[in-house]
């Protein structure tokens, strides 16, 4: 076994399941973990025992495909803080991280603090051409992912519709290996996404212009730090009404903080709302 980076863990043995997003890995999660005597599958967020979730959150209870990647990632201080407690407690014990990629496996052993892989398998070591490609055709055409969880806990933990349940026997001896739940997230995992300052410090402008009271945005900027937060600078001019100056402003960073997290799942840090002139 391999010791984990953090002396308190104790020791854990780790595993790494790769392959492309929709090439059928949550399928055979159970049955490579069975393969590898590994106690825990991490997927998606989540830490899975015998299709029980046992800690975390799944990256499908999130709305917008941003949050559901930084959230599979244990990008979120909370979150990564309670799946390494649990581990830390867990020791000695052996855990399969399933990934779309080997970069992926790496950056979340290491977000985790967990040792080295001790293996890593690949879906074509598990799965023919013929089955990855139909599993490939199965995600694009109808937008389903498999969960290997009850159906009773994913629908507690899911935002998305849940479509149906997949039970596969893989061993008559543990038919818990083939209990899944299928489900459709309300976003498409595939793809990479990026989006350009411009687009924010529009959507920021925007979102300013629609509070009452504000005739006229005269300029947005947008920072982001490593952290994946943003800093927001907004001037705006301000006509007379109802409200005083410092009202309107909190509503209007009120507004661009809650929009901005919404539709693009990044933290925002901090929003200054600069009054920069009178417009009657």
């Amino acid at each position: 076994m391999t010791q984990g980076t953090d002396p308190s863990a104790g020791t854990i043995r780790v595993f790494a399941f790769v392959g492309a997003a929709g090439t059928g890995k949550s399928q055979r999660a159970q049955f490579v973990a069975d393969y590898l005597d590994a106690d825990y599958i991490i997927d998606d967020g989540l830490v899975i025992r015998k299709t029980t979730i046992v800690a975390g959150k799944s990256a499908k209870t999130e709305r917008n495909q941003i949050r559901a990647i930084r959230r599979a990632m244990f990008d979120f201080d909370d979150h990564r803080a309670s799946v390494t407690e649990f581990f830390r407690r867990a020791a000695p014990c052996s855990v399969m991280i399933i990934a779309t990629s080997d970069g992926m496996a790496e950056r979340i052993i290491k977000r985790l603090g967990l040792p080295k892989p001790d293996r890593v398998v690949h879906i074509e070591e598990v799965a023919t051409p013929e089955e990855i490609s139909r599993a490939r055709k199965e995600r694009q055409a109808k937008g389903q992912h498999v969960i290997p969880v009850s159906h009773v806990l994913v629908r507690k933990n899911f935002a998305g519709k849940l479509v149906g349940r997949l039970r596969v026997l893989w061993r008559p001896k543990a038919p818990y290996e083939g209990e899944k739940t299928i489900v459709r997230p309300p976003f498409s995992f595939y793809g990479e996404v990026h989006i350009e300052p411009d687009a924010i410090e529009q959507l920021c402008g925007h979102i300013a212009s629609r509070v009452g009271q504000v005739p006229k945005v005269v300029a947005t900027r947008v920072f982001s730090s490593e952290e994946q937060s943003l800093d927001i600078d907004i001037d705006i001019k301000v006509s007379p009404g109802p409200k005083n100056i410092i009202t309107v402003s909190e509503l209007v960073r009120q507004r661009v903080a809650r929009s901005v997290r919404y539709f693009t799942g990044l933290d925002v840090h901090v929003v200054n709302i600069n009054v920069i002139g009178m417009e009657f």
